[in-house]
């Protein structure tokens, strides 16, 4: 069960393991993308259909209809990974073995929606991948499997999110056959140390140019692509929206907000600390830009300020 392409990733795994038989997978419906808004299959079901596996794309995972047809498969197990969706207990318990989870942090830290995002956000040095075994709490099961990974200046949530999702895919590997041969025993989440990360709104991306260089480079990376830092340029009476998209930390300082430098090396804008030089952007409605090139054709002088 799963939706987006760190599901994808697993479910390619599994396909290749000639001990596991796959009975079914479970994804999202179709949903309208793109500009003309037509209905695309997810990551997962286009690989399920490519390898001509059955497929359930019920509305709600709470559907009977999707429950029976679950039930008629008679699983041994379900994995899942970023489905979308809460479980109810009819289905956490109808597989004798459970159902396990791949989850992109190291719980008990970053239980939710988005903790590829908020780890970065968080300024975390390291983050990881844990198997667990699901309950009917939100990534409150037992855990039977971890795997660190450091988190390094150039990862962005982009590359973390691939990383993690070929660790996951791994360790899920590793971990069903222990798990099923009774060598591994789940162990409870600690009750410390417990954090949220909660689905990523469209607001979180603006920047607040008084909080230090660092928390607005952490949001730059720890956003993209969506719904990426964004700044507002008031020009002429009009606020023109820009997106960044990739920048780096410089010791300069000034009122926050305030373009201190804008030239072929970036757009240097002050900080609440600190200073952040923004090398690639994309004004609302245009493509993304190195900044040399963004200020050929939009100029900028030291002394303006975004807001």
């Amino acid at each position: 069960m799963g939706t987006p392409e760190l599901a994808r990733v697993s479910l390619d795994a599994l396909l290749t393991q000639p001990d596991f038989q796959l009975v079914a997978v479970a994804t999202q419906p179709d949903r309208p993308k793109g500009r003309d808004l037509k209905l695309q299959p997810s990551p997962v079901k286009q690989a399920a259909m490519a390898r001509g596996l059955p497929i359930l794309q019920p509305e709600r995972a709470r559907d009977e209809g999707f429950i029976r047809s679950l039930q008629a498969l008679e699983p041994d197990l379900i994995a899942v990974a970023a489905y979308g969706q809460i479980l109810p207990k009819a289905i956490l318990d109808l597989p004798r073995f459970g159902c396990l989870n791949v989850h992109t942090s190291l719980l008990p830290k970053y239980r939710g929606a988005a903790p590829i995002q908020w780890a970065l956000l968080n300024d975390e040095q390291e983050t990881g991948v844990t198997i667990m075994k699901m309950d009917v709490g939100m990534d409150t099961g037992g855990i039977l499997t971890q795997e660190k990974t450091p988190i390094s200046p150039e990862d962005t949530s982009e590359t973390l999110h691939d990383r993690l999702a070929q660790i996951g895919a791994r360790l899920l590997m590793q971990t069903i056959p222990d798990y099923i041969a009774d060598r591994i025993q789940c162990r409870p989440q600690p009750s410390e140390g417990v954090t949220y990360a909660p689905k990523i709104k469209k607001q979180d991306g603006l920047v607040d140019w008084t909080q230090p260089a660092r928390a607005i480079w952490n949001r730059v990376r720890g956003l993209l692509p969506w719904p990426g830092a964004f700044t507002h340029l008031t020009d002429q009476s009009q606020q023109h929206l820009l997106k960044i998209w990739q920048a780096e930390i410089a010791e300069r300082s000034g009122a926050p907000g305030t373009i201190l430098q804008a030239d072929k090396t970036g757009i240097l804008v002050a900080c609440g600390c600190d200073a952040l030089r923004i090398l690639s952007l994309q004004r609302e409605g245009s493509r993304r830009l190195p900044a040399h090139d963004f200020l050929t054709g939009h100029p900028l002088q030291p002394g303006q300020t975004f807001a």
